[in-house]
């Protein structure tokens, strides 16, 4: 099991994209990172991800998180998109890591949790939760991510089109989920960012017309910015939602082209102590990528 000189970390979603990140992040740190999985093919993701330990769980599953906790100093939790008792999973594993004394709990949020948007006001509950759970909290409100643009880039190139499902004009603040888990670490790690909420997105909001302004730039030749519907979109990209889920997406998409998402990276740079990650630099790193290796839309 873990070395008693070293701490060690439950990550929730070590084997996904954000809880991936945070995995990476506080392996390079010299963290023992437990991955909270519930196959085979999600254990040996969260391995690719720098977990050394792996152990079965289930967030509906209060003893499996009892043992899970066993001996660990930290927990980042990020809840399931999309799912209809996401406030409930996240409670569990609050209370879990009352009943195992955690020393620090990190719960990445959203940007903007009281907006109207129901996959939103989901994480309030946690929120609240951890406000009076008495742990030593941080909570993270990470804008738009960068990495959503991912899925698309083969898209762009081949196409010559940046396509998403809301107004071309609408400004978002948008973050590299990699800046966001230099921060979870950092509050996993430390005590400077103790009982602290931080709003965290990069230096400016850009629409799509600048974003594909930014593409051209970089390839070298005009990328045309588009707007489809939601159906149109969902037909391409083909999210992994359907139903109620499906419906909650095409309603952020929605609140994007009615009211934008705004934010500014004072707090992320001020946390960091350098400029966060720009959008051109993400799409310089997507550009240097071999195509066949991105995910796809």
């Amino acid at each position: 099991m873990s070395d008693p000189n070293r701490k060690t970390v439950l990550v929730v979603g070590a084997s996904g994209r954000s809880g991936g990140y945070v995995a990476a992040e506080l392996a390079r740190r010299d963290i023992i990172v437990r991955a909270l999985v519930r196959n085979e093919a999600a254990a040996r993701a969260a391995r690719k991800n720098g977990a050394l330990e792996i152990v079965d769980g289930d967030l509906r599953d209060a003893g499996s998180l009892d043992g899970a906790l066993m001996g660990v100093h930290g927990v980042y939790h990020v809840g399931p998109p999309f799912v209809a008792d996401e406030p409930a999973l996240g409670i569990a594993m609050v209370d879990a890591a009352k009943r195992a004394g955690i020393g620090k709990f990190v719960f990445s949020s959203v940007i903007h949790p009281a907006n109207g948007l129901a996959n939103h006001a989901s994480k309030l509950p946690v929120e609240e939760a951890l406000l009076r759970s008495g742990l030593d909290y941080t909570i993270l409100y990470p804008a738009t991510l960068f990495q959503n643009i991912a899925p698309a880039w083969q898209a762009v190139v081949r196409n010559g089109i940046f396509a998403e499902p809301f107004s071309n004009t609408v400004r978002l603040a948008r973050v590299d989920y990699r800046d966001v888990a230099e921060v979870a670490a950092e509050a996993l790690t430390g005590d400077r960012l103790a009982y602290g909420s931080f709003e965290l997105a990069a230096d400016g909001m850009h629409n799509r017309i600048e974003i594909a302004a930014l593409m051209s730039a970089l390839l070298g030749r005009a990328i045309e910015p588009v707007e489809l519907s939601f159906e149109a979109w969902a037909a391409i990209a083909k999210p992994p939602f359907e139903g109620d889920a499906l419906a909650q997406l095409a309603r952020v998409f929605e609140s994007y082209t009615e009211f934008g998402s705004a934010g500014n990276s004072l707090t992320l740079r001020a946390i960091l102590g350098q400029e966060p990650r720009t959008l051109r630099q993400y799409f310089e790193e997507l550009a240097a990528i071999d195509p066949e290796l991105l995910p796809q839309a």
